[in-house]
């Protein structure tokens, strides 16, 4: 009896303990999608735009990313473009559980800062994009900021293509209503959706490479232009700055595109041309931010050697004044001293004489110097 007595209440603690369990689980099942509402409320916070694409038509009608999955895959060819911006963990746990998501890569969707790479998980493919825009400013200071950088991740599978966008550098709107009206492109799947946004932040690579070329013509001239105020050094540091953070943003982005137009590619050969035709543009926008920094490390020792140049004149200059004073200051100290037997002394225009020759001195020593490009 006593033994009952003790396997009951072990059994009564048990249910004890397991009870909030039970009822946290009863919780999450009544907010699972249901078929009449196919997300949970706090899943949309962070969806802009959930579209069914059936041979490259968008299907009028709004969607529910449960549903329009579910639709997309009773058809041979179609595909759900999912678009997402800046989601929280909350907002990514029914989306990664209905798409079948991996963790890793969900965990990289929410976390901004990931460098540009291609990576597989199962059948689905995740691409990492750095985006980039320029920020336009009157004047280049030592805090200017000149280059703004997000992210643009893309869930690549069969029936789906889910792109996360993290900050304003991309509007990746246009993009959609661009390829909707490509229809022959959008046929092609979720990997003409990649493309799309592949090219589109590559462009947004050459309008920013652009404007820093501006910026640097600008500073460049204002180095080696003489007449008025030189460059502070400290703006020559702070583009530099800003020209290795969109160097970081561009230069990654090779590896994943030769990837991507490699024959063991993933990629239909159609849209794999069109992946050739934005890493051309991407090759040549490397090239030219990495002459981008030569150029400013140029500038950057140009000015250090001015700087030096100018150090150098003042202390000639200084240096020259104090030769001048010395002369002065020799003939005063010799007549300073009150010898009673001292050439002039006695003599009517000796004062006068002296500071004639003082006077004199100091000119002759100022012409030679100035000559001589000391003063």
């Amino acid at each position: 009896m006593p033994r009952r007595l003790r396997a009951k209440d072990r059994g009564t603690a048990a249910r004890a303990w397991t009870a909030p369990v039970r009822a946290v689980r009863r919780i999450r099942s009544s907010n699972r999608a249901t078929p009449d509402h196919p997300e949970r409320s706090s899943d949309t916070s962070a969806i802009v735009d959930c579209g069914l694409y059936i041979d490259g038509v968008r299907q009028e009608g709004e969607w529910g990313y449960a549903e329009a999955l579910a639709a997309a895959r009773r058809h041979r060819n179609a595909f759900v473009w999912l678009g997402l911006h800046e989601p929280t963990e909350q907002d990514m746990a029914g989306i990664a559980e209905t798409y079948g998501l991996h963790e890793l890569a969900v965990e990289d969707a929410i976390r901004a800062g990931q460098r540009p790479k291609l990576e597989q998980f199962g059948d689905v493919a995740f691409l990492v994009l750095r985006t980039t825009r320029y920020i336009s400013h009157g004047e280049l200071t030592e805090t200017s900021e000149i280059v703004e950088t997000g992210h643009v991740m893309l869930f690549l599978g069969e029936h789906f293509v889910i792109t996360v966008r993290h900050g304003e550098a991309a509007d990746l709107s246009r993009v959609r209503a661009d390829l909707e009206r490509k229809r022959d492109l959008l046929r092609h799947g979720p990997w003409a959706v990649a493309y799309a946004v592949t090219d589109l932040v590559v462009d947004l690579y050459i309008d920013v490479a652009f404007a820093i070329e501006q910026d640097l013509d600008e500073l460049e001239e204002s180095v080696f232009s003489r007449p008025g105020a030189p460059e502070r050094i400290q703006n020559i540091y702070q583009l530099k700055r800003e020209v290795i953070e969109f160097k970081r943003a561009v230069v990654p982005l090779h590896r994943p595109l030769m990837a991507l137009v490699s024959e063991k590619s993933a990629v239909p050969v159609e849209i794999r041309r069109y992946f050739g035709d934005v890493q051309d543009h991407l090759t040549r926008t490397v090239e030219q931010v990495s002459s981008f920094d030569e150029v400013l490390n140029s500038i950057l020792q140009a000015r250090l050697a001015q700087l030096t140049v100018d150090q150098n004149n003042d202390l000639r200059k200084i240096a020259a004044w104090a030769a001048i004073a010395a002369v002065e200051t020799f003939i005063a100290g010799i007549y300073g001293m009150n010898f009673t037997f001292m050439p002039e002394t006695e003599w009517r225009y000796g004062y006068p004489v002296v500071l004639a020759v003082m006077l004199v001195s100091a000119f002759a020593l100022y012409r030679f110097f100035r000559r001589s490009g000391w003063l």
